[in-house]
């Protein structure tokens, strides 16, 4: 199948699996996996415009909502924590998409750029494992309904209070507390970064969560996957609005392949959010810790040796 922005042709079977695998794993963490798809596609398929991160927003917004849909359904979205994900990489985004045009166009320079990006990240999630905190005393849970009390055994979310200083969450009958105004700073400097890289920002927002806010990974994966899905629906109407003024450079989105991927993405994640409950978070951390160092190492082998 001959895909015409990206200048390849392939099987239609390999992006839909790599879609699907990436997702599988990726979406238990709160990643969709569109940061280990842009490699792949630089990599493997030799698609490195400025067009494949606008696909990689695209598969991101074909993949995200079945993995979404079902933390809803189990009960493990924390609503107001993805909200203010959203209110600070929705701007982010727009600004790093404008950056990514006018600085990173060049093929070379963006891997550096992937390539730093994805070893801060791995390195954040192998100094979490190996040098793990010593876990607090948990508050008990304010929440005295003897329904939600069983809701929660059953590794559901309650939201306790919203705040500017905190959102106050139970999950398995412990408190958890969120700070609002260092999540939602935060978020606009991933936005910025996964404007640029396209990944949306889970993947730098989420184990930043794990790591510095010492939250739960089975209650943060859907308001991530959903603050990517928001900023990575933003990103691509931009990159494919840019694409009218800026004829000398291929940063529409490869439709065909983005939408492929997505589709089998969407299987993957799907799956991956329902299993997520029965796979240990140390587990799923250092997969994906181990994925992201070696692709990073890859990538910046020019600059480290």
């Amino acid at each position: 199948m001959l895909f015409h922005v990206a200048g390849i042709e392939v099987t239609p079977l390999l992006p839909f699996a790599a879609g699907f695998t990436v997702a599988l794993f990726c979406s238990m963490a709160g990643v969709s996996g569109a940061n280990l798809l842009l490699p792949f596609q630089m990599s493997v398929l030799g698609f490195a415009t400025p067009a494949v991160s606008a696909t990689n927003h695209l598969f991101n917004i074909v993949a995200i909502p079945s993995g979404v849909y079902r933390f809803v359904r189990e009960g493990r979205m924390v609503w107001p924590l993805a909200g203010v994900v959203i209110a600070g990489t929705v701007p982010g985004v727009i600004l790093g998409v404008f950056l990514r045009i006018r600085f990173l166009p060049d093929p070379a320079r963006f891997k550096i750029f992937a390539g730093l990006v994805l070893l801060y990240i791995g390195g954040m999630l192998v100094r979490s494992l190996l040098f793990p905190r010593q876990p607090e005393d948990p508050l008990p849970s304010p929440n005295h309904d003897p329904a939600l009390r069983g809701r929660q055994a059953d590794s559901w979310v309650v939201v306790e209070r919203v705040g500017w200083s905190s959102i106050d969450y139970t999950f398995a009958g412990k408190m958890v507390a969120a700070p609002t105004l260092p999540i939602g700073l935060l978020s606009a400097v991933v936005g910025i970064v996964g404007g640029i890289y396209g990944i949306g920002g889970g993947a730098l927002i989420a184990p930043v969560f794990v790591t510095l806010f010492r939250l739960p990974v089975h209650t943060i994966a859907g308001a991530c996957l959903l603050g990517t899905f928001a900023t990575s629906l933003v990103a691509t109407a931009f990159y494919q609005g840019l694409a009218l003024f800026s004829p000398e450079l291929a940063v529409a989105p490869d439709w065909p392949l983005g939408i492929l991927m997505g589709m089998g993405g969407m299987i993957g994640m799907y799956l991956g959010a329902r299993l997520q409950k029965f796979v240990p978070a140390k587990i799923i951390t250092w997969l994906l810790a181990a994925i992201l160092v070696f692709t990073g190492l890859r990538y910046t082998a020019g600059l480290l040796f």
